[in-house]
């Protein structure tokens, strides 16, 4: 049997003939039309209608996704322009800020693939440039100064399995994205991530999430419109109060995604595909995601293996950097987790997490234009699927890591 799994723009043909291998697809849902669905979705709120909260006088920002979020963000800013010239804001009022965090800038070319006829009105988000706007238990929530000098603030976002969130959108595409280093630095840092409730795919009680929202209402997120997918493609929309749209679609994206799976596994082979196989730090999320999600399916001493194309390396951004020199500095895997556990530096949270994994499981990235960064940052690089995994393996294939929720 041959399994076609993502890799970069295009697939690769992956074949175990010596194995007994397991296919795992989500259900995945029924695809939509983006842009019928975001129309609906803003005609329909959480909520007053966008265009009931604003004036024709307002200045408006708005933050969207960046590079590493496969976000229909040219339809989705395209929807909230339309509602917001029904109230009559114009266009030269709105500023878009690229919601980075602490990921690279995205170039000319990045942006005008990503918001269309509307690049013109994007900046990338500068995490040095922000201003205080209250403080969350004690730590202070500082925002993008652009941000907090409009009138309004409105946001897109993809909702999806988070490591940390449980499924992120809503508030943290503005907490997170546009956003203060040290800001990013408490909420990615250990305390906040070994609390109880900070998991994959839970968002009650889960504080990260909590922190996030209520970041968000010191930042001012009044309307967000947000979409969710799975390998179909997009499953829906919905608008309004960030809260209320995070758990709107995160009931849609479990349906889509939760599948169940049994443990005992040699190796899990895990998809991920562009963006996110851009470079390597994004990349190790489907290694974490099965590791350390609800339902860890590897036997003791299993191994995760990868196909990544990884143009970009470790990565380019200063989280990206910060990863890879934690990682290609360590000893160990426990020892690197130990030392982390102390604290880190804002960015270096994917790190931690790629270390606590790595304690129990090797990672084997295949297929990539950067083996020696792999190697170099703890993991293990072959040159195809079939190379990392053991004759007579019993393994499971994931072929949309990202987008499954093995429960």
């Amino acid at each position: 049997m041959s399994v076609e799994l993502p890799l970069g723009e295009g697939t690769v043909s992956v074949s175990l003939p010596d194995c007994d291998v397991t296919v795992c697809r989500p259900p995945g849902g029924e695809a939509v039309d983006p842009r019928s669905a975001a129309e609906a979705a803003v005609a329909d709120p959480h909520g007053p209608r966008l265009a009931r909260r604003v004036d024709p006088d307002d200045t408006v920002g708005i933050v969207v996704t960046d590079v590493t979020r496969a976000t229909p963000d040219d339809v989705l800013l395209d929807v909230l322009l339309d509602e917001l010239r029904t109230a009559g804001v114009a266009r030269e009022q709105v500023t878009v800020i690229l919601g980075l965090g602490l990921h690279r800038p995205m170039d000319e070319a990045e942006i005008e693939r990503a918001l269309g006829d509307h690049a013109d009105l994007a900046i990338n988000h500068d995490p040095d440039a922000i201003v205080e706007v209250g403080t969350v238990d004690g730590v202070p929530i500082e925002i993008n100064e652009t941000l907090t000098a409009v009138d309004t603030v409105l946001a897109t976002g993809m909702v999806e399995p988070h490591q940390y969130a449980g499924f992120s959108g809503g508030a943290k595409t503005v907490v997170v994205g546009a956003g203060s280093e040290s800001q990013i630095g408490h909420s990615h840092g250990p305390e906040l991530l070994a609390r109880d409730g900070v998991r994959l795919g839970r968002v009650d009680d889960n504080p990260f999430r909590e922190f996030v929202d209520e970041a968000g209402d010191l930042a001012g997120v009044a309307f967000s419109l947000n979409v969710t997918h799975s390998p179909s493609g997009i499953l829906g929309a919905a608008a309004g109060d960030p809260r209320a749209v995070v758990r709107d679609l995160a009931e849609t994206a479990r349906d889509a995604l939760a599948t169940p799976v049994v443990d005992g596994y040699d190796a899990v082979v895990a998809g991920v595909g562009a963006p996110k196989d851009a470079n390597l730090y994004q990349t190790t999320r489907a290694a974490t995601y099965v590791v350390l999600g609800a339902n860890n399916p590897l036997r003791d001493g299993g191994r995760v293996v990868i196909p990544a194309a990884l143009p970009e390396g470790a990565g380019d951004g200063t989280g990206e950097r910060r990863f890879y020199d934690r990682l290609s500095s360590a000893e160990s895997a426990e020892a690197l987790y130990e030392e982390m556990r102390e604290g880190y530096e804002p960015g270096a949270q994917r790190a931690f997490v790629v270390a606590r994994a790595l304690r129990d499981h090797d990672i084997y990235v295949t297929d990539s234009e950067a083996p020696a960064v792999v190697e170099e940052c703890l993991m293990d690089t072959r040159d195809s699927v079939a190379d990392a995994v053991e004759p007579g393996s019993d393994v499971l294939v994931v072929p949309d890591a990202l987008d499954t929720l093995l429960v």
